[in-house]
């Protein structure tokens, strides 16, 4: 049943789930920040846009529209400084961040490949950037298409300026559009592989923390102190804003942390260690906790990777049934005064003012019988008045009356 403690036991599954879909958010991000896989997440989707053309993708990260959103040359901002030193040169290591752009708005991106086409790539050239260098309009884009070099990104921005109608705005607008929907991709890429990392640091803090979702689930059911604290938290949490509750940072994840050992979680591991290195039977242990354990840890790897803002979504949905429900549990709904009988409704009245209650009994006529023989005296059979007719709630239309 909603009303009975598998209810709060699964509101405490999901807080549980995201507080720790938290923690390795924050540490997720912290990846991400070290190795700009924003960054290279953008620059694949635009090699893609522009066909893997190399020359045309650095005269578009150097264009003024898009160079003003990083530091340093494209080449340069494609690989950090970090590196390994082997005799006189360094090998660059390509798993930390550059420094190319990890955003890009889709104006700056029509406008550097509008202003390409009506006065050419080179951005640096004197020519094709002084006075004299064509104005920008759609006859320059279309006259000049062939300044880009490359037929699939010229055929885009001839279909954006013939469906135009003279209008710069519009064509500009068309190849936002075009780009938009790339980046529409280029999201669903990062959202895999985000669920791909968190599954992976999930896994490793499960295992760490000992974070057993069956082990958990079973300890909420049998301990009603602990189910309580669990559901006055998750109360507490769907209280605060999505923002500060969401977020994936440190100092989120440090909060979650605390409010996991609040509820006595983490538990720490059964098996500890009386040297740096496990001995031969502390080694067994660990394997028949970790034989014991790994359906849990898998179960809880698989609900963080889902990511905090799904979990923090499906706790307010489970609180909003739970306070529907848990009213009707404590105190039955009774019918309104209008559906009750009259008899029903006096008699409450008089107990409600002091007086003393009364139920009048109205009996239908007598129905005489007809004697049997001559003689015989009459019998009068005394009809059994029915109830009123009550409706039931649920087919009265009353919207609040329960739940099919």
């Amino acid at each position: 049943m909603l009303g009975s403690p598998i209810l709060d036991v699964t509101i405490g599954l999901i807080l549980v789930f995201l507080l720790l879909s938290l923690i390795c958010s924050a540490i997720r991000e912290g990846i991400a920040g070290v190795t700009g896989v924003r960054a290279k997440m953008l620059e694949r989707g635009i090699r893609e846009l522009l066909q893997h053309d190399t020359e045309l993708i650095t005269a578009f990260y150097e264009h003024p529209q898009i160079w003003s959103l990083y530091r340093g040359d494209y080449q340069q901002a494609r690989v950090s400084d970090f590196g390994i030193p082997f005799t006189k040169t360094r090998v660059p290591l390509r798993i930390f961040k550059n420094k190319l752009p990890s955003y890009i708005p889709s104006r700056n991106f029509a406008l550097a490949l509008l202003d390409m086409a009506a006065r050419g790539r080179n951005a640096r050239s004197a020519l094709q950037s002084g006075p004299e260098a064509n104005a920008l309009t759609l006859d320059a884009v279309r006259r000049y298409v062939g300044n880009i070099g490359n037929p699939f990104v010229q055929r885009v921005l001839l279909s954006a300026t013939d469906t135009a109608g003279n209008d710069l705005d519009r064509a500009r607008q068309n190849i936002e559009a075009w780009f938009d929907s790339s980046m529409d991709r280029v999201s669903g890429w990062y959202k895999r592989r985000t669920q791909v990392v968190l599954f992976a640091i999930g896994a490793i803090v499960t295992v760490l923390l000992d974070v057993n979702a069956v082990r958990i689930a079973n300890a909420l059911y049998r301990d009603p102190a602990l189910r309580d604290a669990a559901v006055a938290m998750a109360a507490n949490v769907v209280r605060e804003p999505r923002d500060s509750t969401a977020a994936a940072s440190a100092a989120s994840a440090r909060q979650a942390y605390a409010r996991l050992d609040s509820l006595g979680l983490p538990v720490p591991w059964p098996v500890q260690l009386a040297g740096i290195f496990p001995s031969a039977g502390e080694w067994r242990a660990i394997l028949q906790h970790a034989g014991h354990s790994i359906f849990g840890w898998l179960l809880t790897a698989f609900a963080i990777s889902f990511g905090a803002p799904f979990w923090f979504d499906t706790l307010n949905k489970i609180m909003v049934i739970r306070s529907t429900v848990k009213p009707h549990e404590k105190s039955p709904e009774e019918g309104s005064e209008d559906r009750q009988p009259k008899d029903r409704r006096a008699a409450s009245k008089s107990s409600a003012s002091g007086a003393p209650s009364v139920t009048i009994v109205t009996a239908p006529p007598a129905v005489p019988t007809p004697a049997r023989g001559a003689g015989a005296p009459a019998v009068t059979v005394a009809a059994v008045a029915e109830p009123e007719f009550v409706a039931h709630e649920w087919t009265s239309g009353r919207p609040d009356g329960g739940i099919v």
